[in-house]
């Protein structure tokens, strides 16, 4: 059994896990998510903010002590879209390399491939096709988990993501709602960077018979579709969000500014700046896909990131053929 830690650096959110893994099953001990919003301005400056630098690095200090308070010996640390945009980045690797981290921006073919993982686990020996809708990015691949191993089919990484959208075109208003000309603009963005899905779908030699997807956005429609308050990850993990569902909180969020929608039940309020944005990729995944409809996993990159790290601490070959850093804890 190998019990390791992970820390996943993503554009809006920062999340650790700690778990056991014993023979290819994960056995979570603790989680923990963060709103650190790193590519805050990043669309319009290119950097990385200071403010952001150092909420991140002050979130993974806690990480940290909490990996070490679990006795994890060892924890791997990867960043995503963000930190493969800025151009100062190496800024926040030195802050990470200064807390004992061999931090890796990793591309998103690989983000791709351990989302893929990580979802499949709940799916084995099924086509899937998997859509991780991030700040920075939407990460799709399809393949199927079959014995233990995966089967790639294509995996495409693009630049779409609720951070992004938002800055791009939804945030000119001090109300933040947006015009019809703006939401129809990033519609249109989104749209036409996912028109080769539909493509790659044309052409693989398997066809998907769901389309998964996760991320913040994905879990965070649910919970307000659901007024659930608290957050419940049973009413949300495996869950279906319709294409009908996503169109109608998406006008239901374009039409309250952004301090309303952080009063809205089962929204986090520091994703509300964001939120609509989500719903606009959502909805445009869903459109470039075929799919009217969706499952909802929270097994996502970091559990595929949590089975990649066990394998590379047990001296065995990497399940996504990417092999991680590790850094020793304790």
């Amino acid at each position: 059994m190998q019990r390791v830690s992970c820390i996943d650096i993503g554009t809006v959110t920062a999340r650790l896990a700690v778990a056991d893994v014993d023979d290819g099953r994960v056995m979570r001990l603790a989680k923990q998510s963060t709103i650190v919003d790193l590519g805050e301005g990043l669309s319009a400056s290119g950097r990385i903010c200071e403010a952001a630098k150092g909420r991140l690095l002050s979130c993974v200090d806690g990480y940290l002590a909490a990996a070490r308070a679990a006795m994890a010996p060892l924890v791997c640390c990867t960043l995503t879209s963000a930190a493969r945009d800025a151009e100062n980045s190496q800024e926040v690797l030195e802050g990470l390399a200064e807390r004992g981290l061999e931090a890796q921006v990793i591309p998103g073919e690989v983000e791709g491939m351990l989302t893929l993982l990580g979802i499949a686990q709940d799916f084995p020996g099924e086509p899937v096709l998997i859509a991780d809708n991030g700040g920075g990015s939407t990460e799709f691949a399809l393949g199927s988990l079959e014995n233990g191993t995966l089967d790639v089919a294509f995996v495409r990484s693009i630049d779409v993501g609720c951070r992004r959208v938002t800055e791009r075109f939804l945030s000119e208003r001090e109300s933040g709602i947006p015009s019809e000309q703006e939401l129809a603009a990033a519609h249109e963005f989104a749209a036409d960077l996912f028109a080769p899905i539909s493509g790659l779908l044309a052409e693989a030699d398997v066809r998907p018979e769901r389309l998964v997807a996760c991320g913040g956005t994905v879990t965070s429609l649910v919970a307000m579709r659901d007024k659930l308050e608290p957050y419940d990850s049973s009413r949300v993990h495996l869950h279906e969000l319709s294409l009908a569902d996503v169109e109608t909180l998406e006008s239901e969020l374009a039409a309250k500014s952004v301090a309303e929608r952080a009063e809205m039940a089962g929204l986090q309020a520091k994703r509300a700046p964001v939120i609509l944005g989500g719903a606009v990729g959502v909805s445009e995944i869903l459109r470039a896909t075929g799919f009217d409809k969706l499952t909802v996993s929270e097994s996502d990159l970091l559990f595929g990131l949590t089975l990649t790290t066990a394998a590379a601490a047990a001296g065995e070959k990497s399940p996504v053929g990417w092999n991680p850093a590790l850094s020793q804890l304790c």
